[in-house]
């Protein structure tokens, strides 16, 4: 093959150089069965020309806006990509506790679901990572691995029977496989013509950090409003990350408060929980909606995290969702690969399929369930939605079941993600990972 022909020839084309579509790069350079160097990761993205890794957080810099509460299913992914040992983990925060409480009752009451991870024999819950970070560290595995970074943006997506030919605003590529990683409003999808299933919540999500006079402990804290639910989750510099859904007219009013107004609200619907509430910088107002691919697959092509489906924000789960895709897919094609299959051949693109639709739907759906039952104020449904939350607070089985699943230390959990499973990278260099 000459150097030109290797340089515009891959494997495996991956389009997004996010979280998930630098985690699921970095994931197949180690463990996808194919050499490293037959991976590209396609990342407008990045800074620079040269494909240079968009750089993680300054160590002295504020939490950014955007963070993912991260699962120990994906903790244990991280590793196996190699992308872990690239975080900054002064800038983790792992959460032990979880409380989550309905409007209708107190926080400190009988009706407060709580999760600890003391109750579990777990070292914590998770943790809260800046998704700046979480795409800095595992584009840095990626290209530890011997992967190729290209920093151009999509502009044609087209296959036959032999490959996949993916023009981009810096030339031209061929794969056998292209993975759409590229976000909600992804352009593989959209070149694929693959149809969605859409819903708009009416609701947008408020992002913001903010100061508490009381210390956060390390927990993270969500309640359950009328007009949609609030989360505080606690970030490494003492301060916290908020979500806050709300109706879309009570969110445009909130964003038009002055900071110290909105502090005040804030601190309201709270209700107090970490005492004065003060705004620390800007807020960024996201419009919610579900949106599900009504397949994951197309020709030669194949789909993970936001771009197959968008859920609601309400357990954090998108990420997570996002790489447990990523585990799966990986875990076929390695297999597949290393029977003599073409990475790209139909038959291991519907086993993915079948692994991952299904289970992603409902997920979705869940969610969306979640956010109509339990953002109710005053009503029958209000009450309903305290009963429940109150029955499981009481129940511990009850408990620790929904606290195993939410860490992915239950249920069906793609090898990559297990906890315990250690495998050497398929192209061996003498490395093994290991959660």
């Amino acid at each position: 093959m000459s150097a030109a022909r290797a340089h515009t020839d891959f494997d495996i084309v991956v389009v997004g150089g996010g979280p998930n579509g630098a985690t699921v790069a970095a994931l197949l350079a180690r463990h996808g069965g194919v050499p490293p160097e037959r991976v590209a990761l396609l990342a407008p993205e990045l800074d620079g020309h040269d494909g240079a890794p968009r750089a993680a957080p300054a160590g002295g810099a504020g939490a950014d806006l955007r963070v993912a509460a991260i699962s120990r299913a994906s903790e244990c992914l991280l590793r196996n990509a190699g992308a872990w040992e690239h975080l900054p983990h002064e800038r983790v925060c792992a959460y032990e506790r979880m409380r989550i409480w309905h409007e209708s009752a107190p926080a400190d009451g009988p009706g407060t679901l709580a999760f600890s991870a003391a109750e579990l024999a777990e070292a914590n819950l998770g943790y809260i990572i800046e998704n700046r970070a979480l795409a800095a560290a595992a584009q840095l595995s990626f290209r530890a691995q011997g992967g190729r970074v290209i920093a151009s943006r999509l502009r044609s997506l087209a296959s036959d029977a032999a490959a996949a030919r993916v023009g981009t605003d810096g030339g031209e590529y061929s794969a056998r496989l292209v993975i759409g990683a590229d976000g909600a409003r992804s352009q593989v999808r959209e070149l694929l013509s693959l149809a969605v299933r859409e819903h708009d919540y009416r609701q947008s999500a408020i992002v913001a950090n903010i100061a508490t006079s009381k210390p956060h402990q390390h927990t993270a804290w969500q309640r359950f409003l009328g007009t949609g639910p609030l989360a505080l989750l606690p970030l490494f510099d003492g301060r916290c990350s908020i979500v806050w859904s709300a109706d879309s007219a009570l969110a445009e009013e909130l964003m038009k408060l002055a900071p110290a107004e909105f502090s005040r609200r804030l601190e309201a619907a709270s209700d107090g929980v970490l005492g004065t509430t003060t705004l620390a910088g800007e807020r960024l107002s996201l419009p919610l909606r579900r949106a599900t691919s009504v397949t994951l697959i197309g020709p030669r092509a194949a789909l993970v995290g936001d771009a197959a489906h968008v859920i609601h924000p309400l357990a954090g789960q998108g990420v997570n969702l996002g790489f447990m895709d990523a585990a799966a897919l990986c875990g076929v094609l390695s297999a597949g690969v290393a029977e003599g299959e073409d990475p790209g051949a139909a038959r291991l693109l519907r086993r993915y399929e079948q692994q991952r639709l299904t289970h992603d739907t409902l997920m979705s759906w869940a969610m969306s369930g979640f956010n109509e039952v339990f953002a109710r104020g005053p009503s029958p449904a209000g009450w309903i939605a305290a009963r429940l939350l109150a029955l499981a607070a009481v129940n511990p089985l009850l408990r620790r079941s929904f606290a195993r699943r939410a860490l992915g230390l239950a249920g069906e959990v793609p090898a990559l993600a297990r906890r315990g499973f250690a495998v050497a990278p398929a192209v061996s260099r003498g490395r093994e990972a290991q959660c």
